[in-house]
């Protein structure tokens, strides 16, 4: 599903329950003239017509770069910290250096989304290596730049919540770790547009990514679980998972509920015996599968583990969080 931002940039995330209300005169009781979505760019806000970049960006030529998608919910940014420590984490491994310290992009974060005065919403966080030549080699890019992006996103509708979605397993392979490793967030998501493409073409809601091993790795945006007998499995990082934040709350709720978590290698036999199956990811929160190239998941509804799932993480993204106006 598309969305886009009140100036009608498309992104490539499923529109969020409810979008941020414009304020209200009270004296005249009529709302204020719309502002221009502002983006920041290496330090300055933008209007969304005069947010640019170079087209000599090895960010646009290559991909060499990195991003996170980041959640905020009732005026709170939804795990900031980690997904920080992943983006620099992402920049380590590819030998990019962050212009700025952790707590500078927590600031600029933050009043990037005050400048849109927002309360709910989804935020694209870019480091591209910056401008350069023609030439791949990143020696040739002297300052890496820093984007932020705010947008009111919809989720799936709160229907697919209640009743499930299907995918399909497709012939595009992850990435393997030995050429470029899935735990970095690059800006190269060939891979993943490539599965997309084919979930598409079938029809499905998402796409199963195998590893050259054959065994599932990821969706194209989302982790994967499975539950069998009360117990919940996921692909290990090793399997070509990202390490995602989502994924890591999963982890946290059935440790309170007593539920058992394992990372253990899974197979497309063990999606469609599975009793039930659901997605994580920012964007799409904790989904529920029900069908698997053509075969329904357990009932074909979504399960009870799952619901509990769902439940306990939407009372966390509206108690928790790094405040955005205090």
């Amino acid at each position: 599903m598309k969305t886009t931002n009140a100036g009608g940039t498309v992104i490539d995330e499923p529109k969020s329950r409810e979008a941020a209300k414009p304020a209200v005169d009270k004296r005249t009781g009529s709302k204020p003239a719309a502002k221009p979505p502002q983006i920041y760019v290496d330090g300055k806000f933008y209007a969304e017509a005069d947010a640019k970049v170079s087209v000599f960006d090895h960010g646009l030529l290559y991909g060499d770069g990195i991003f996170e998608g980041i959640r905020f919910y009732n005026g709170r940014v939804f795990r900031l910290e980690e997904h920080l420590e992943r983006l620099w984490d992402s920049a380590r491994s590819i030998l990019l250096e962050i212009p700025m310290s952790q707590r500078a992009m927590t600031e600029a974060l933050l009043e990037t989304i005050r400048q849109n005065n927002l309360r709910e919403g989804y935020i694209r966080l870019l480091v591209t290596r910056g401008v350069g030549n023609l030439g791949l080699n990143p020696e040739q890019c002297k300052k890496p730049s820093v984007i932020i992006i705010t947008a009111q996103i919809a989720l799936y509708p709160e229907n697919v919540y209640r009743n499930g979605l299907s995918v399909v397993t497709c012939a595009t392979r992850r990435t393997n770790p030995s050429a470029l490793n899935p735990a970095v967030k690059s800006l190269n998501y060939l891979n993943n547009v490539m599965a997309r493409i084919e979930a598409n073409l079938a029809n499905a809601d998402e796409a199963l990514m195998l590893n050259d091993e054959g065994n599932v790795a990821e969706c194209t945006a989302d982790n994967v679980f499975i539950v069998k007998r009360g117990h919940i499995f996921t692909p290990p990082i090793t399997a070509g998972a990202l390490r995602g934040i989502t994924r890591s709350v999963v982890f946290e709720i059935a440790a309170e509920t007593g539920i058992k978590v394992t990372e253990a290698d899974i197979t497309r036999h063990d999606v469609f015996i599975a009793d039930e199956a659901f997605l994580t990811g920012t964007a799409a929160e904790i989904i529920p599968v029900v069908k698997a190239d053509g075969r329904p998941i357990g009932t074909g509804k979504p399960g009870p583990i799952t619901a509990r799932m769902i439940a306990r993480f939407r009372e966390m993204t509206r108690e928790t969080g790094t405040p955005i106006y205090s």
